[in-house]
This record gives C-alpha cells, sequence and structure tokens, in this order.
C-alpha cells in the first residue's frame, strides 16, 4: 500500500509544482495522465537504480553530510523525465534539483503527518 500511496502523491506533487513554476518554464507536465506516468517511472526507478547510485556514491554523500542526495534525487527526476518523453520537461539540471528538494521536503511532511494518525 505505501508505494500506491507514493505513486499518487508523487502524481499530485508533480501537478503542483508545474503549477507553481507554471510561469518560470523551468518545470512542466502536460496532463494529469502524464504526472501519473511520470509518478509510476519515479517509483521502479527509485526502487531498481536509485540504491545503486546511492551507494557509489556513498563517501561524498557522507562528506557532503547527506547533500548529495539531492543531486541523486535530481538525477532521478531528469531520468524520469527522459523516459516519459515530451510530456514532463526540466529546464535544467537545477531546476531538477529545486524539484526534488521541494518534493522530498513535502514526501517527508505527508509521511509524518500520516505516521501519527
Amino acid at each position: 500500500m505505501g508505494f500506491l500511496k507514493n505513486i499518487i502523491i508523487d502524481a499530485i506533487l508533480f501537478v503542483a509544482l508545474a503549477g507553481l513554476f507554471a510561469n518560470t518554464g523551468w518545470f512542466y507536465v502536460t496532463s494529469v495522465w502524464t504526472a501519473l506516468v511520470a509518478a509510476i517511472v519515479l517509483a521502479i526507478l527509485n526502487a531498481l537504480i536509485k540504491p545503486i547510485l546511492v551507494f557509489l556514491s556513498l563517501p561524498i554523500t557522507i562528506l557532503t553530510l547527506g547533500l548529495f542526495s539531492i543531486v541523486i534525487n535530481g538525477l532521478m527526476l531528469q531520468l524520469t523525465a527522459s523516459f516519459v518523453g515530451p510530456g514532463i520537461h526540466f529546464s535544467s539540471f537545477w531546476a531538477a534539483m529545486l524539484i526534488a528538494l521541494i518534493m522530498s521536503i513535502c514526501n517527508t511532511v505527508i509521511s509524518n503527518h500520516f505516521a501519527n494518525q
């Protein structure tokens, strides 16, 4: 159930953040269905590829006190955008890292909210 919940939350976050950054051109999603597909692809990539990246980057992650994980999350979003296609787009890697940071904060807040209930 947690896997499906994360997919739904990420899809909602994709739509909300696309609306928030609509005038900047940093990030856009063409539709809710594209956001849902992107959330599914992101969940699969997080399950398959992210553990390998975290293991390979462990020394630099330790040296940066965990901040390098934002770079890894930005990379995961860029990979998601490349797999989904033109329906989701980041203007730059910095924009992907900013979206990754906001999504991480929102996911933490939402997870803590559900854990306390």
